[in-house]
């Protein structure tokens, strides 16, 4: 592990990387910006597990790319240890569904352990040993993917904006989250690095805080003009006429349209729709949930109470008998999202007809 007390910029090769002896997946360890740059060494099984599910790494590409490096990881170990190919499939087996148990609504998460396991299931004529390359360059390939993806999405979201225009944006979907540009943020960035000035307005993002921790840190060391709200305070912003445009990103989105992504991001929809304002989703391909018919298809993360009761807080601030309820995300109904935005193009409505055509 390596610290470094306060933290400078965030490039996108920095938050998820293979090591370079390819024993170790390091990663930023997210929980503790913006005040403590630690890169942290993924070697065992449980430490990626915790990882994941803590939020050290989180993001839905990030977590994509960091479940195939995970992966190969463990790919190494086991085709040291087995005695055949049958084994070798059962242990990955095991550690696809260990890891894939880590956050049920990302996923991105699934979408890359299934096809680093395919790459085994599909060489059973070869050696373990010798699927451990081929293991490599799909890892790799996840990532290089990601890059090339996350660029394309903002590319295309910052053809959406206008010089001067201020955004909304809530949760974390930039460089850390996302890699290279980002997705719900990466248009900010763009439209920044490509000579167009934006001003973002970032929710804090109850009760984790990444729109406070995360967001306003990488923008603000970006350079683009941002300003830090209260989830509470979104709705006079936009009564104030500050707020052209929301972008956010997405955790999973259904064939209908409709988009989880961290909680508050229905109600800032629900906002936008009544003050007329174009609420847009940004995210790639493989969030898209082709099971998925709609958001009531979606599992929504329940996540550990105390941590709107006592997290960030010197003290508790609620009575420890105090019931509490802390869902990770919330579900966009589709017909409040003026578009979405892929690395394959822009949907429109009906999404039943758009999304389905990026497959096609």
């Amino acid at each position: 592990m390596t610290t470094s007390t306060i933290a400078t910029t965030v490039t996108q090769d920095q938050a998820v990387r293979l090591s370079d002896d390819g024993t170790a997946v390091t990663i930023i360890d997210q929980t503790l910006l913006p005040n403590q740059l630690v890169h942290l060494d993924l070697t065992e099984r449980q430490q990626m597990f915790d990882a994941i599910k803590l939020l050290k790494v989180r993001g839905a590409p990030a977590i994509g790319v960091c479940a195939g490096y995970c992966y190969y990881v463990l790919a190494r170990k086991a085709a040291q240890d087995a005695t055949d190919f049958d084994s070798f499939v059962s242990t990955m087996s095991v550690e696809r569904d260990f890891l894939n148990s880590s956050r049920p609504t990302a996923v991105n998460l699934s979408w890359a352990l299934d096809r680093m396991h395919a790459v085994v299931t599909t060489s059973a004529r070869l050696d373990p040993e010798d699927v451990v390359p081929l293991l490599h360059d799909e890892c790799i390939a996840i990532h290089r993917e990601d890059l090339e993806m996350s660029e394309e999405i903002s590319r295309l979201g910052a053809s959406l904006l206008h010089d001067g225009d201020g955004v909304l944006t809530h949760c974390n979907a930039g460089p850390l989250a996302c890699l290279g540009y980002g997705t719900g943020q990466g248009p900010l960035f763009y439209a920044h690095d490509h000579g167009r000035d934006v001003h973002v307005f970032a929710d804090e993002t109850r009760p984790l805080l990444q729109g406070a921790r995360l967001t306003s840190y990488e923008l603000q060391r970006a350079g683009v003009d941002v300003t830090l709200i209260c989830d509470d305070m979104a709705s006079i912003v936009m009564r104030n006429g500050w707020v052209q445009a929301c972008m956010v990103g997405c955790d999973r989105v259904a064939m209908n349209g409709d988009a989880a992504n961290k909680i508050g991001t229905s109600g800032v929809a629900i906002l936008a729709k009544h003050y007329g304002i174009p609420f847009y989703v940004l995210g790639p391909t493989s969030t898209i949930d082709q099971r998925a018919a709609t958001g009531a298809d979606i599992k929504i993360e329940l996540r550990d109470p105390d941590e709107i009761k006592e997290m960030f807080y010197a003290e508790p601030k609620a009575l420890p008998e105090v019931k509490c309820y802390n869902p990770s995300f919330d579900v966009t109904d589709h017909d409040l999202i003026a578009a979405i935005v892929t690395e394959r193009g822009i949907c429109r409505p009906p999404y039943v007809e758009s999304l389905r055509a990026l497959f096609a």
